[in-house]
């Protein structure tokens, strides 16, 4: 899977900075005000494909100390972020405010904003979910239905990480069924 791509096949080709922590810098030029159009500036996550606006609901993004930003699809990929840009100093962090009943959920600071960690709400890129409200109130709300344990974002990234490997195999175990099945279907229309 190339992000934004979809499914290819591996070529081999290499890319200017492979092999050094360079591969991974965010793509995109430095931006002072990355919330301005952010879905349109950032409409994929770099990390697995998947298109943000689909996603909005869980979708965070950082900016960096040097204004260089990563628009990611979920806490699970913004997590993989920050381990690849250690040497970058997070400027801000922004979680969606899940509790919002806008079409789009607008985006609030993470160290403003409660986590509901571990509740029946359907996660992203992880079975253990990881969603932010904007406010204390309305995370103990969802809690009340949803179950789960409130945490800080510094709480919430924890358990990232400590998710990570059964979280990625649990992607690598869904990606393999679902180019199977595409192969199957593929097969289906030649015949």
């Amino acid at each position: 899977m190339v992000p934004g791509k979809g499914w290819v096949k591996a070529s081999g080709e290499s890319c200017q900075g492979d092999g050094t922590p360079l591969q991974f810098i965010p793509k995109t030029a430095p931006d002072g005000n990355p919330l301005e159009n952010e879905l349109e500036k950032y409409p994929v996550c770099p990390y697995c494909g998947m298109n943000r606006t689909k996603w909005n609901h869980s979708r965070h993004l950082v900016q960096y100390d040097d204004d260089l930003v990563d628009g990611t699809c979920s806490i699970h990929c913004l997590a993989i972020s920050l381990s690849l840009n250690l040497d970058r100093g997070p400027k801000a962090i922004y979680a969606p405010d899940f509790s919002s009943a806008e079409k789009i959920k607008p985006l609030v600071k993470v160290d403003e904003a409660t986590y509901l960690v571990g509740s029946k709400l359907k996660g992203t890129m992880t079975a253990n979910s990881k969603m932010a409200f904007a406010s204390e109130a309305a995370a103990k709300a969802a809690q009340a239905e949803q179950g789960g344990k409130l945490a800080s974002f510094d709480e919430a990234l924890e358990a990232v990480y400590l998710d990570m490997a059964k979280d990625t195999m649990m992607i690598r175990k869904r990606r393999a069924e679902m180019v199977k099945k595409m192969q199957k279907m593929k097969m289906k229309k030649s015949s």
